[in-house]
């Protein structure tokens, strides 16, 4: 590459839609190649306000082929003790082109030669103190900030990234549409001579931007000779460990363990081309307690197409600007019984059945396996909480033993029952996130939703591994049950849950409470399904909640016809017991199912959804008198998972003569959140129709905090 003349900073001329005259600014840095450069920037606080004291200062990095016009939204929409800086690289945007290939190491160098200029430092909050600084990324810019965020973590507040990248997997090429672009003779035919790929990338977007937002990104590179960093910009790509900026690079990926204790958050458009998925989890792993936010739907440009700065305050108000959030780093537990926020772990009562595999408890029956159809004779499985802590002990460490790592992903295709959860509870022992897919999104949402978790390895049924098969669902292959030879080849399985479960290989240690635990799929009802992650410490929490709630104890028994419910048996340190359904289609629970299972688990707590409850009340005719004496031992009725109809509440209270019916409210991302009794609803009936009220949810259920926010 050629060295270039100089061409001076400017501000942009007026009429770019979205962009205030007043934020832009001219700043010389004379340490810059130690002649000085001039930055263009746009600013929301270039003088100093008394009356508005900065709480927090956002600065924002662009990527390649954008410019500060890319953070417009997050300038307009800022709070007034909230500044937010938005640069434009040197070469890029309105800023100086300089004579030099600025490369990797050199514009993380820029960037704090331009912070040392401005001022940007001081400690951290609470109010009153200097401002910190909240550093915002895309596309190439992430690397940029992410190298200045390791060099000033004593001014650093947190970090927010739009897909962006740090690293390129080993087992994965490089994006297509880079590679193709790097080809001898094309690069700067589509950079510099036109500008094919600044109009590539605008073009990306869908719904296709509008004709003043094109603009506004063309805006700064109408001539040639405003586009050689664009050039720059792609061949400065590692593609290979001999590049000149790999050393640099692979600097700042190793560096992320330095900021995994920093509040974080990832915003992402899994449509990008370039910056897809695969680049999201590569982030989701450096910065385990990062808060992720998947814009289903969204590509590259994901804050052009998705109102990502409403998220983004929010979380700035609730992670940064509460003088009770601190950033100290979680230490995690030091055994099975606690964690580093006191609660009792998942395995807590399995840790005290270890303790003693002959007590009450641990001789105890965990779960029950119903038998499917309705002869008396059939034999239920059954599995005593010793019995469980053995197989999930074992398992785990057969799973470690497999190569399955602390953070993999381990999506799981089984239907309720022993084997789900001696795998649930074994990839948790391990350490590892489990991927929890609901089989009734069918096979085209349940391959979205795979593609967007993208597990390392699943766990499944035969008609399972068969649809992954089929369908190619990513993910190394383990069968639950043992197969032949043959059926692995076919399948392409190398191994069972039967046989991890035989290992004599060390126990992982326990995770911690901060620890990535699950990803669950929303049912996809009001748009496409996405997947929310949960950590040990909210699991930990919910089964909290519930147990306080509700007031359930080691004594209680539970029919669990909400799977995702059965799931917390045993956590909770109580039998429970899936009636013959399929779970994917509630709809297909009887009332004569239900009663079998109250009779098998001698249950005091039933949990159903509404689709379900419908079925059961419509076949209650067929109930014996031995079910509606088993249906008096239920204290407490459970339903959710969708809009419960009071008459329907009703019905279903009568078969339970002796039960409270209780209707929890949540969703995926937070349950229960409210709950309401039946008594509850007459009385809330008694003052509104329900016409008029809508579904009543109740009151926020214990230690919950609930925000209402009026619709505008």
């Amino acid at each position: 590459m050629t060295a270039r003349s100089s061409i001076p900073a400017s501000k942009p001329p007026p009429g770019i839609e979205g962009l205030e005259p007043d934020w832009s600014r001219l700043v010389t840095v004379e340490a810059t190649d130690g002649v000085g450069r001039t930055w263009h920037i746009l600013d929301t606080h270039p003088e100093p306000d008394l009356d508005h004291p900065v709480d927090l200062t956002l600065l924002c990095v662009h990527g390649n082929p954008s410019w500060s016009f890319l953070w417009r939204q997050l300038l307009a929409s800022a709070p007034l003790n909230i500044r937010v800086i938005a640069v434009d690289q040197l070469g890029m945007g309105f800023s100086e082109r300089t004579p030099l290939v600025r490369r990797l190491a050199t514009r993380v160098q820029d960037l704090g030669e331009l912070t040392d200029h401005l001022g940007l430092s001081g400690s951290y909050l609470p109010a009153g103190a200097a401002a910190k600084v909240l550093t915002v990324a895309h596309d190439w810019g992430g690397p940029v900030s992410l190298g200045w965020a390791q060099q000033h973590r004593e001014q650093l507040a947190g970090v927010v990234l739009l897909n962006t990248a740090v690293h390129q997997p080993h087992d994965s090429p490089a994006p297509s549409i880079i590679r193709a672009i790097r080809t001898r003779g094309i690069l700067r035919s589509v950079t510099v001579n036109t500008r094919t790929f600044i109009s590539g990338a605008v073009e990306m977007s869908r719904p296709r931007l509008s004709p003043g937002v094109r603009h506004g990104f063309h805006a700064p590179y109408l001539t040639a000779d405003r586009r050689d960093a664009i050039a720059d910009f792609v061949e400065d790509i590692p593609l290979d460990p001999a590049h000149p900026s790999a050393t640099t690079l692979d600097a700042i990926a190793a560096g992320m363990s330095d900021l995994a204790d920093f509040p974080s958050l990832l915003m992402w458009g899994p449509r990008d081309k370039v910056f897809s998925d695969l680049y999201l989890h590569d982030f989701e792993r450096r910065l385990p307690k990062a808060d992720v936010h998947r814009f289903a739907g969204a590509s590259h440009f994901v804050s052009e197409e998705a109102d990502t700065t409403t998220p983004l305050f929010d979380w700035v108000r609730s992670h940064l600007l509460n003088p009770s959030t601190t950033i100290e780093p979680n230490t995690g537990p030091t055994g099975p019984d606690t964690t580093a926020n006191e609660r009792a772990s998942l395995f807590s009562v399995l840790g005290q059945v270890r303790e003693d595999p002959t007590s009450e408890k641990g001789s105890g029956t965990a779960l029950i396996e119903m038998a499917a159809g309705d002869d008396e004779a059939r034999t239920n499985s059954t599995i005593s909480f010793t019995e469980l802590h053995q197989r999930i002990e074992a398992t785990s460490a057969g799973l470690a033993e497999a190569g399955i790592a602390k953070g993999d992903r381990v999506a799981l295709m089984i239907p309720p029952g022993i084997d789900l959860t001696v795998a649930l509870y074994s990839c948790w022992r391990a350490g590892a996130v489990s991927v929890l897919i609901d089989a009734g999104l069918g096979p085209k949402g349940m391959s979205q939703a795979l593609a967007s978790a993208t597990p390392q390895h699943l766990i499944g049924i035969t008609k399972a591994l068969t649809a992954a098969r089929t369908l190619r669902w990513p993910g190394r292959r383990i069968s639950v049950a043992a197969l032949s030879s043959t059926q692995q080849r076919l399948l392409g399985v190398d191994t069972d849950l039967n046989t991890l479960g035989k290992s004599t290989a060390p126990v992982p240690p326990y995770p911690n409470s901060s620890d990535q635990a699950a990803v669950v799929f929303t049912s996809g009802a009001t748009g496409p399904s996405k997947g929310v992650l949960y950590r040990h410490g909210q699991l930990q929490a919910q089964r909290d909640c519930l147990a306080t709630t509700y007031g359930i104890n080691s004594g209680d028994r539970l029919v669990a016809a909400f799977a995702p419910f059965a799931l917390y048996g045993p956590a909770l340190g109580i039998r429970s017991v899936v009636p013959d359904m399929d779970v994917a289609s509630p709809g297909t629970l009887t009332a004569n199912a239900l009663g079998q299972a109250v009779i098998a688990c001698d249950a005091t707590l039933v949990f159903a959804s509404p689709a379900a409850l419908v079925n059961v009340v419509k076949t209650a005719d067929k109930l014996t008198l031995q079910h509606h004496a088993a249906f008096a031992g239920v204290r407490l009725l459970l339903s959710a998972g969708a809009p419960l109809r009071p008459a329907l509440l009703a019905a279903a209270s009568k078969l339970f003569p002796n039960a409270i019916a209780h209707t929890p409210y949540g969703m995926t991302e937070a349950l229960p959140t409210t709950s309401i009794s039946m008594p509850q609803i007459d009385d809330a009936m008694a003052v509104r129709s329900a016409v008029a009220a809508g579904v009543c949810v109740g009151l926020p259920v214990i230690d919950t905090d609930v925000r209402i926010a009026p619709l505008d």
